[in-house]
């Protein structure tokens, strides 16, 4: 007899599941739950709840970093939508594997030769061996360079759009760039503007 317990046993999940698969389930998962959170009326600024399918289109355009948008990134969404998108920009531009593997490690779980070899197949590592110091020196090597991404980009947006308003916008654009996503916030200025647009 199926029981749930039986789907939710990691055990199990790997009899039943390759690599592959478990990343594909990884990025159908988050794209889900960042679905549901920017339906919620939280997430607009007009405090509506927003159609499934754009909301279904952000999300798997932030987790896939395209860049492509139905609503405004700056004047739909409130913060906690901008927030929700953001997450999902970092999650897919470091890939869903990648992160899980950092929440594991950080709980202080130990991590088996499943979970480093579905690492290895996520990133494409040569070896299983040194998988996790390689996930730590790619999570901390990229939170560097966006971390100094905005602090250069902050003395022009907090000058723009004052100090606390500046600093998000700086740490948007930079782990958007850094993702490589295409998302951007300046639509305050024209809606649907581009970064170029809004600058000029």
């Amino acid at each position: 007899m199926f029981k749930l317990s039986n789907l939710l046993n990691i055990s199990d999940i790997q009899k039943r599941l390759n690599s592959f698969q478990i990343i594909i389930l990884g990025f159908m998962a988050m794209i889900l739950l960042g679905t549901l959170l920017l339906m919620l009326p939280i997430s607009s600024q007009e405090r509506v709840v927003t159609p499934f399918s754009d909301c279904l289109f952000t999300a798997v355009s932030a987790t896939c970093v395209t860049g492509l948008v139905v609503k405004d990134t700056a004047t739909y969404w409130s913060l906690f939508g901008q927030i929700v998108i953001l997450s999902l920009i970092q999650i897919g531009g470091m890939g869903v594997i990648t992160i899980g593997l950092a929440i594991i490690r950080a709980s202080g779980k130990k991590i088996g030769l499943w979970h480093r070899s579905t690492m290895q197949e996520s990133i494409s590592a040569p070896q299983v061996g040194g998988i996790v110091r390689l996930t730590g020196f790619i999570l901390k090597t990229s939170a560097m360079i966006e971390l100094v991404g905005a602090l250069l980009l902050a003395p022009v947006f907090c000058r723009d759009f004052g100090f606390f308003k500046g600093l998000w916008y700086s740490l948007w654009h930079s782990v958007s760039a850094f993702c490589n996503a295409g998302f951007d916030l300046m639509g305050t200025r024209e809606k649907f503007s581009s970064f170029w647009c809004g600058m000029t």
